[in-house]
């Protein structure tokens, strides 16, 4: 009698624990090791697209409320792509386990205070050199492009196909934005 209860508790304790171990077991991984699906460099250039974005998105709202006319139909046009491009950047974050809003950026605002010694410094500076106060938003959203366009053009060589195609859906809306904001595009570039 004992035998057989044994028998019966064994097999019914085995068909319970093998029926997701495998789903389990990687499941606890990705929970608890904060462990990403994608490799490093990919994992890398998701970080540094986001962060890009993120704070980009806040340097446009700021360059739309304080700028001069170019730098707010820039900013206007950057934030605009930028909310395009954040929920499908979630999403392929999502997919690979990559941390997504990016923890631990830099605050992009400013408080009243440092605006202001900012804002003295610029002026000392500008007077110093014979020039007159300007802040280039244009110029700091082209580099934002050319970073989010060079991430992107590694992504679509990364060994992920996932990861390549939507490199390759999103490179043809940057480099559109960015010509049209002013950015010179490289003679030299392949184009695939």
């Amino acid at each position: 009698m004992k035998f057989n209860t044994l028998f019966v508790a064994v097999v019914c304790a085995g068909t319970l624990l093998s029926s997701c171990v495998h789903k389990t077991a990687q499941e606890r991984q990705l929970k608890y090791t904060h462990t990403s699906l994608v490799d490093g460099d990919a994992f890398a250039i998701i970080q540094k697209v986001g962060e890009t974005i993120l704070t980009g998105t806040t340097l446009a709202e700021n360059a739309e409320a304080s700028g001069d006319a170019q730098s707010k139909e820039v900013a206007s046009k950057v934030k605009a792509f930028y909310t395009q491009l954040t929920p499908s950047l979630d999403s392929v974050a999502t997919a690979f386990h990559v941390d997504f809003p990016i923890k631990g950026i830099p605050a992009v605002e400013e408080t009243k205070e440092q605006a202001d010694t900012t804002e003295f410094v610029l002026e000392q500076e500008a007077q110093a050199h014979g020039q007159e106060h300007h802040v280039d938003y244009v110029h700091q959203a082209q580099h934002e492009l050319a970073v989010i366009k060079e991430q992107l053009t590694r992504l679509a060589r990364n060994t992920n196909k996932d990861l390549q195609n939507f490199a390759k859906n999103v490179l043809p809306s940057v480099s559109e934005l960015y010509t049209q904001i002013g950015g010179k595009e490289d003679a030299h570039a392949h184009h695939h």
